[in-house]
């Protein structure tokens, strides 16, 4: 009996340990080509109007960017920000391709109604991470210098509206996109509460760092573009990190793997509970 009762304290133990150091999930859902047309057009009808054209000028270089306030925005309050980052097919000046499917969720009237923060989503003109193969053989990213221009943005719209909240500031991405969040992530670490990376080529140049940041790796396992293995080499890296979720979806693969988050508030959520 003894014997019984420490192994079923051990067992709980661990477990205990293992949820607490991380959490990985699998979802096995399918998405057909009606569901794929029927999400993007939901988006597509929503206009751009509320994301306010704007462009972040420095010596010689311009940064296009869209900025969109708070419902019922009140200078008196604090807000979260988010920057969410396009993909490479949305590389440009015209400053309209940025705002893809996974930034124009901010704009759905549910969203837009419950989770009120500024959302800045700038446009690169060239590639904004690049990416090569490491001595392991997997791709790796690499920040472009235009990054460094989101840094100096952010650090005028802080002063431009004082009540943002510098405990949650937020990253998202996806594919090229993704990956400049976790470059940028790397590079500074200290300025940023929480990110979502959706189908990453993974940055591994500041795991010290990354090891105490609230990260939502997302990715698919059909995923061939950017390596599913990418991903799951990152999280085993981070195998300490106490705040770290990484969420497979077994059957989706690199341009489908958006279509589950852009109807639901599941982004937004998780962003919402982390904070510095």
């Amino acid at each position: 009996m003894q014997n019984k009762f420490f192994y079923l304290f051990t067992l709980i133990l661990l477990n205990t340990s293992i949820a607490i150091a991380q959490i990985r999930t699998s979802d096995n859902l399918k998405v057909d080509s009606l569901t794929f047309i029927n999400a993007r057009a939901t988006l597509n009808k929503i206009s751009n109007d509320n994301f306010e054209k704007r462009i972040y000028k420095q010596d010689n270089q311009e940064l296009p960017y869209r900025l969109l306030l708070p419902k019922n925005y009140d200078k008196s309050k604090k807000y979260p920000l988010v920057i969410t980052f396009h993909n490479s097919s949305r590389i440009g000046n015209d400053n309209e391709k940025q705002l893809e499917p996974l930034s124009k969720i901010w704009l759905r009237d549910e969203i837009f109604e419950n989770y009120n923060c500024l959302v800045i989503a700038p446009q690169f003109n060239e590639r904004s991470s690049n990416y090569s193969e490491n001595e392991n053989g997997i791709l790796v990213s690499k920040p472009s210098n235009k990054i460094n221009l989101v840094l100096d943005l952010l650090n005028a719209l802080e002063q431009e509206y004082s009540n943002i909240d510098k405990s949650r500031i937020y990253l998202i991405g996806y594919s090229m996109g993704a990956s400049t969040a976790q470059n940028l992530s790397s590079i500074a670490p200290k300025k940023f509460a929480a990110m979502v990376s959706i189908a990453a080529v993974p940055d591994f140049s500041n795991l010290k760092a990354m090891k105490n940041k609230n990260i939502f790796l997302i990715h698919g396992e059909k995923d061939v573009e950017n390596p599913y293995k990418g991903s799951v080499e990152l999280f085993e890296k981070l195998r300490n990190s106490k705040k770290i979720t990484f969420k497979t979806y077994t059957e989706l693969n690199h341009d489908n793997i958006n279509i589950p988050l852009l109807l639901n508030d599941e982004i937004p959520k998780w962003l919402f509970r982390q904070k510095k």
